[in-house]
């Protein structure tokens, strides 16, 4: 099957053909820099993430913008409260947000531009649509009139008669319709402004898309993405700009994910609901809030809360843990995999078939428009027919088996990679994992291994009741312990 996406704008799905064979321009909306990223961020970036490396995947050429709106009312105030300039609060939040995306494995995009560093394109596009009577003057201010744009609506499914009908009186008497928004707004006394044909000003927050993902992808690109949130007004006013001032379609295909919910209601830093990226990552391995985002589809709702991240990091320990047992097993043969592949049993060969089938139950499910929750759904499948195989398996393994997990263990991480999963070494996930929790709970490490190593002490001078005691005490602690046969695993309960 090829690939198919979900498009807003014409509300079904749709074969995928790029503009140019080969190649796509992705532009997601990025974030505007005066906070901490929450996982609502998280989740917008995790989806274009994973639609960006898939594309890759097949094949195809991705050019992927995200911008940053660096200049708004909302960096303003904060730039006033904290007693510094707007650019301090932009660097300071820039950098943030780059620390958490690439803890969360987050690729960078390939052009990351900033909204003031394109001030000379808004004011071209804004004269422009003054040209085309689309805009204009107030004193100064600059307005979009949205009865000159015939399809003002088209991407959020509003009427624009109905929308006038039912908003509220607008207290801005500069408007000649309640429903115009800013392209341009007048400087006011300590805020920063830039020259103008209307005067001193700033650009309204709508412009910049439009003239960012013009200057790098052209009048007309493949996908548009972002927030659900976004599709209006921002998007809808994204295209009434461009469009208006081209005649040409903005983009092709209009891709939105779902909101993060708390008890119902969409997080966000407005309703104060919500949880930063860097306070989550104290508490939880990256690629468990990878595979809690990617667990549902993208344009599905998702509820946060405690139990459906302990069902996250349950699932991300359960595929590590099958990946240590690959490891572990393939360290202990002192073979190639290679020498095995001539002599494989009925049995091996039904069990690799079955892994084979993986990528293409992968790009089935992902061709069908980004499907991550059936992909993987088809990974829980391949590490519930390795691990039933390694149970019979692992502990005295032959050249034909070291085969058959070797190649497992490549499809299982050239997949995994695709969703940004399966990065990090086996025993690294765990060994953060725990320590992650020892941190939370206040233990000390150097203190639960000295008991460990008293009680492997006692064991080996038979001293039983002394290591049951040993235990005992771990036990309180929450330490649970698996003796090994050369050595004792612990982790926290």
């Amino acid at each position: 099957m090829a690939l198919r996406v979900y498009n807003t704008l014409t509300r079904q799905k749709e074969a995928f053909q790029p503009i140019e064979p080969g190649k796509i321009g992705i532009y997601a909306c990025g974030i505007t820099a005066y906070d901490l990223c929450h996982i609502g961020h998280a989740r917008s970036a995790i989806v274009f993430d994973v639609i960006n490396k898939y594309l890759q995947y097949l094949g195809f050429e991705v050019t992927f913008i995200k911008n940053f709106t660096d200049v708004d009312d909302k960096i303003i105030d904060r730039a006033h409260a904290e007693g510094c300039d707007i650019k301090g609060i932009t660097e300071k939040y820039i950098e943030a947000h780059n620390r958490d995306m690439d803890a969360l494995g987050v690729a960078r995009p390939t052009i990351a531009p900033r909204a003031t560093e394109n001030i000379e394109g808004m004011v071209r596009l804004i004269t422009t649509l003054f040209e085309k009577g689309l805009a204009y003057d107030a004193d100064g201010d600059v307005y979009y009139a949205v009865e000159k744009f015939k399809g003002y609506g088209k991407l959020s499914g509003r009427n624009l008669e109905d929308m006038l009908a039912g908003a509220r009186v607008d207290i801005n008497e500069k408007k000649r319709n309640p429903m115009d928004f800013a392209l341009w707004k007048a400087s006011k006394e300590g805020e920063p402004w830039w020259d103008s044909p209307w005067g001193k000003g700033r650009p309204g927050w709508h412009i910049e898309c439009s003239v960012m993902s013009q200057r790098y992808l052209g009048d007309t690109f493949d996908i548009h993405g972002g927030g659900e949130d976004l599709i209006f007004p921002h998007h809808e006013n994204e295209i009434a700009q461009s469009e208006g001032a081209t005649g040409k379609p903005l983009a092709r295909y209009w891709l939105h994910n779902g909101f993060v919910r708390v008890n119902s209601e969409k997080m966000s830093k407005s309703l104060g609901n919500f949880s930063t990226i860097q306070d989550m990552l104290l508490d939880y391995h990256p690629e468990v809030l990878r595979l809690f985002v990617l667990q549902s589809h993208y344009r599905s709702p998702v509820d946060f809360s405690d139990e459906s991240l302990r069902d996250a990091r349950m699932g991300m320990d359960r595929f590590y843990a099958t990946l240590k047992a690959l490891k572990d097993t393939l360290a202990r043969f002192g073979g190639t995999a290679e020498d095995g592949k001539s002599s494989l049993s009925e049995e091996d060969r039904q069990v690799l078939e079955k892994i084979m089938t993986l990528p293409e139950h992968f790009t089935e499910a992902m061709d069908d428009d980004f499907n991550t929750a059936r992909a993987i759904g088809h990974l829980y499948d391949t590490v519930r027919i390795l691990n039933s195989y390694m149970a019979e398996w692992q502990n005295k393994p032959a050249p034909e088996t070291v085969y058959v997990l070797a190649r497992s263990r490549e499809i299982l991480l050239r997949i995994g990679a695709v969703l940004g999963l399966f990065l990090d070494d086996p025993d690294h996930y765990f060994d953060t994992d725990r320590n992650r929790e020892v941190c939370k709970r206040g233990l000390n490490i150097e203190e639960i291994e000295g008991l460990i190593e008293a009680r492997r002490l006692a064991r080996a001078q038979k001293d039983w009741k002394k290591a049951d005691e040993i235990r005992q005490v771990l036990v309180e602690k929450k330490v649970s312990l698996k003796d090994t046969s050369d050595r004792t695993v612990w982790k926290i309960v």
